[in-house]
Order: structure tokens, then sequence, then C-alpha cells
């Protein structure tokens, strides 16, 4: 099921005319076959057996590349090294304020949120991101609940009603 999404992929760099090399196939099937969102160093250490002369900057450069054409969306969540999602579809993340994982999650219906965008304010909508904060099941397991952190957050003001 994955692979045809490769496969799309594929054909739309072949008619960007971006040239396939078995390095860019590889970081894009990591990316697809990868459930986490992978920075580009651990995609790096993943194919490093597979490619023995590919260095860091080629995963880098490659990663630029295809957040450019729009298969990649490049979440920068405040740490340091940018995570790499693949994104063929509009999806969200659910990130937990515990332990700070990121889970995708798909919702079709919110589509339309950027006509709706472009019908009340006039812009021409480029995309969106939505995040939604809470606790993950897990984290739930080990007794944590978001009463725990929304105090923290409360006191320090964190949420501005509008």
């Amino acid at each position: 099921m994955h692979h045809t999404v490769v496969n799309d992929s594929i054909e739309k760099m072949k008619n960007a005319n971006i040239r396939i090399t078995p390095q860019r196939y590889a970081i894009l099937e990591y990316l697809v076959e990868s459930k986490m969102h992978p920075t580009a160093d651990e995609i790096y250490k993943a194919l490093a057996d597979r490619f023995p002369n590919m260095s860091a900057a080629t995963v880098y450069n490659n990663l630029r590349l295809f957040v450019k054409i729009g298969f990649v969306k490049e979440l920068a969540y405040g740490d340091a090294s940018s995570r790499f999602d693949f994104s063929n579809t509009q999806h969200y993340h659910a990130i937990c304020e515990s332990c700070g994982k990121i889970v995708d999650l798909y919702y079709p219906v919110l589509d339309d949120v950027e006509m709706v965008a472009e019908n009340l304010t006039g812009f021409q909508v480029g995309h969106h991101r939505m995040e939604v904060y809470g606790i993950c099941p897990e984290c739930q397991e080990k007794g944590i609940q978001k009463e725990d952190i929304a105090d923290g957050a409360e006191a320090a003001g964190h949420h501005h009603h509008h």
C-alpha cells in the first residue's frame, strides 16, 4: 500500500524533471515508512549502511529539495533539529505536552478551512497547519492528566483568550 505513495511521488518528481537517484528514492521511502517524524540525522544513520558514500549533507539537501517541492514538511517544533514529515495528504499533529511525542491525525473535513478562511478574510491562503495539544495514552497510563499540565500553563499566562 505504502509503495504506491512512494511511486506517486517518484512520478511527480519525474514530471518536475528531478533526477531520481537511489539515495533520493531511499530517503523518500524511509520518510513514508517511518511513522515517526525523523530528523535528517536519523534518516542519515538509518541509510548509512546502504549508502556508505552518502554524507549527512546529501540527506539534508535532498530533504530541502523535497520540502521545496512540497512532498515533505519540515516541522520545527522549537528543538534544534527539524523533523521531517512526508505529507501527501493534509494532516494535523497531536502533540503530547508531557512527553513531546507527535502523532499524525487525518481529518479531511478540515480541508475546507482554507476556502472558508479565504471567504472570511479575503486572503489568498497558501497552507494551514493545526496542532492539537494534550496528553497521550501512554502518559495517561502513568497517571499524568491534562490538569497537571494546564495549571502550569494557566499560571504562566499562556492562554490568551480572544
